[in-house]
């Protein structure tokens, strides 16, 4: 916690913060507060789940979720890519305010600065254990490149306001691949010292686009970098020297973080707990586990989908193992929209038949279409929330405010800037939500829930490798999204009113601060 920051706690009930969903179930007394999991999955489209839609998979265990909290139809994240969105989503700041919130490298420093107030901060001042475990993609240390992977990594998740963490310092396809347990490299293995780099190759260290017979697991899609360090059969962006032991094998990634998450809620069943979860499905390299290999009939990614609503499935069953499961908040998201070609050669596309990851939305990752930010956005607490659908407009940028609101936790002068509280619409109190959202690829779009306008941009409208529509055009663009989800009759020179209301609000947010790539 920065307690610099701060000018008090101003919300110290649950009441005052937002009310009860459900007076019958809460009563006149107060409650204690509730345990909150964050669960964020990475690159899950918005037509990937069965609750949303999806015919050739299912995801019991987070339609279980679904039906028993609520499920919402207008929730974005910040950005279409990882990084900038995680970011907005802890700090509760747009990621387009500042010009070093790219996509991270493994070896980059840690993009939130100690000094910054986060979600974690927010329930440790009100009293939380705070956790996080899995997906990191935020940087770690002080500068790039700085990092000793033989030591101490700092700073660290322990400076923005986690007691523990157990996590992968980027993604999957990036080095190094080893788990920063509390800022050190788990299961250190001295004879295998690490090194890391984004620039020159170790001299002796077998690189994928030179041997391709031993990438045994996975092969790169060709001219998509993903042909670097090799690691357990699989090659990667950026070079690596050393690990031994230490070293994941991609297979046992969803074990590990649904081991270590089930592990944490046991250890702090009997105190109010926060937990971040950070699942590595759907991300490439997806190399599932061989219980889930096959499942799907669509090849990795359709078996990844398994493996994460598995792995959802095991937090739930442990909550309820533990007798906390209706004291305990659980909020279920993705990063972003979806991609199916994204680096290897995993038939993705070949099998992915009539399914949908982009349900009836236009573009997917990296895009500033829909497809790109509207994500599943799942909210259930038995306690509290009567199951339903909710309609209305929800950003991850209000989850900083909603949750000091419902904690009473940090109230500083620099929480979350961008910030708002929305706890009752996360509670399904309020069928509106926000007035506006905007989001962020390449260029910035602002959406009231009906209109969506988008800026012009000079970068090119069609990633070929990825097959996605960037949504990128030099020409205005207005959708009428109640008509025209997928975005396809630019409206522009036809509602000039419309258009200029849109660009005002543009224009006024970005005079708080705004700096694009």
């Amino acid at each position: 916690m920065k307690t610099n920051l701060l000018f008090g706690c101003s919300l110290g009930s649950l009441f005052l913060a937002g009310g009860c969903a459900n007076a019958d179930k809460a009563g006149t007394e107060e409650q204690p507060q509730p345990n909150v999991i964050l669960i964020v999955a990475d690159d899950l489209g918005y037509g990937d789940l069965s609750c949303y839609g999806a015919t050739r998979v299912s995801t019991p265990h987070v339609d279980s979720l679904a039906s028993s909290g609520l499920r919402f139809t207008d929730a974005h994240s910040v950005a279409a890519t990882s990084t900038p969105s995680r970011y907005s989503l802890f700090t509760g700041q747009y990621s387009w305010r500042r010009n070093d919130t790219g996509i991270a490298a493994g070896n980059a420093g840690m993009v939130i600065r100690p000094e910054q107030t986060t979600l974690a901060d927010v329930f440790k001042s009100a009293g939380y254990a705070t956790g996080a475990i899995g997906k990191w993609h935020l940087g770690l240390g002080d500068k790039t490149g700085s990092q000793d992977w033989n030591g101490i990594i700092t700073p660290g998740p322990q400076d923005l306001g986690f007691d523990y963490s157990y996590l992968m310092a980027a993604t999957g396809d990036r080095v190094p691949c080893v788990w920063i347990e509390n800022q050190r490299v788990a299961n250190y293995d001295a004879d295998a010292p690490i090194y890391v780099s984004y620039k020159t190759p170790f001299p002796g260290e077998p690189l994928g686009k030179d041997h391709p017979e031993l990438l045994t697991k996975l092969k790169p899609y060709p001219n998509h970098g993903h042909n670097q360090a090799i690691v357990n059969g699989i090659s990667r962006i950026g070079y690596m020297k050393g690990g031994g032991k230490a070293l994941w094998k991609d297979e046992n990634i969803a074990d590990t973080i649904a081991t270590k998450a089930t592990d944490y809620i046991k250890a702090h069943k009997d105190s109010a707990f926060f937990l971040y979860v950070g699942t590595n499905d759907i991300h490439v390299p997806r190399y599932p586990h061989p219980r889930f290999q096959g499942k799907s009939g669509m090849g990795y990614r359709g078996d990844a989908i398994l493996q994460f609503d598995w792995t959802v499935g095991e937090i739930v069953r442990t909550l309820k193992e533990e007798g906390i499961a209706d004291h305990t908040l659980i909020i279920l998201t993705s990063d972003n929209g979806p991609v199916v070609n994204d680096g290897y050669l995993d038939q993705a596309v070949e099998l992915l038949g009539d399914h949908c990851p982009w349900g009836d939305l236009r573009g997917g990752k990296y895009s500033i279409f829909e497809a790109g930010t509207r994500v599943p956005f799942i909210v259930c607490w038995p306690e509290m929330i009567e199951p339903g659908v909710s309609h209305a407009l929800v950003s991850h940028i209000d989850l900083v405010a909603s949750m000091a609101g419902l904690t009473g936790g940090e109230q500083s002068e620099n929480l979350g800037i961008d910030s708002q509280n929305y706890l009752d619409a996360f509670l399904g109190k309020d069928a509106k939500g926000r007035d506006y959202v905007i989001e962020a690829a390449q260029t910035l779009s602002v959406s009231d829930g009906e209109w969506k306008y988008i800026t012009p941009c000079k970068y090119t409208p069609y990633y070929a490798i990825t097959r996605t529509e960037t949504g990128n055009s030099t020409e205005e663009q207005l959708y009428n999204l109640r008509e025209d989800l997928g975005e396809r009759k630019n409206l522009a020179s036809q509602c000039p009113d419309k258009l200029k209301e849109l660009q005002e609000i543009l224009k006024q947010e970005t005079k708080k601060g705004c700096v694009m790539r």
